[in-house]
């Protein structure tokens, strides 16, 4: 039997747009909402890969958090790769990091949500936005005391 895409996976690549030099605010699921990144181990081998170079190409990650079962971002597009090339490269590094810790497991749900903030929008409240999820989440009182993210204007 063929596996079929749902029609909101093809929803949200219709009209989508890679443009160097834009910001995109990000996100992605994992797999059935489970909570991979509650585990410490698997939480620090995917920061650990938000700072290599080969997870991101020309790409640039601005901000980024990962919670217990999603990962927000803040994505600057280089001029080589386009947005859905630098969001594969991603989770498949992820994945075949975290396949490491524990074997077959499926990280990622298919797809990501993405919006590219236009120039009346505000960077760093986006930022803001992202950093906080965890004191609106009751995860941390402060955002200094969540260790899973990072944000070049902090």
């Amino acid at each position: 039997m063929a596996k079929t895409t749902s029609p909101g996976h093809k929803a949200l690549r219709k009209g989508r747009a890679s443009l160097p030099g834009q910001i995109y605010l990000l996100t992605m699921v994992t797999a059935d909402r489970t909570p991979h990144f509650l585990d410490i181990e698997i939480a620090r081998a995917a920061c650990q890969l938000m700072i290599e170079p080969d997870t991101w190409g020309d790409a640039r990650p601005l901000c980024w958090i990962f919670m217990h079962d999603h990962w927000h971002g803040l994505v600057e597009l280089g001029g080589h790769d386009d947005l859905a090339l630098v969001i594969n490269r991603f989770k498949s590094l992820v994945s075949k990091r975290l396949r490491q810790i524990k074997p077959n497991t499926r990280i990622w749900a298919r797809g990501f949500h993405d919006h590219a903030l236009r120039q009346d929008e505000d960077t760093q409240a986006a930022a803001h936005y992202i950093i906080t999820n965890p004191l609106r989440a009751g995860l941390a009182e402060r955002v200094e005391d969540y260790p899973y993210w990072d944000c070049v204007w902090l």
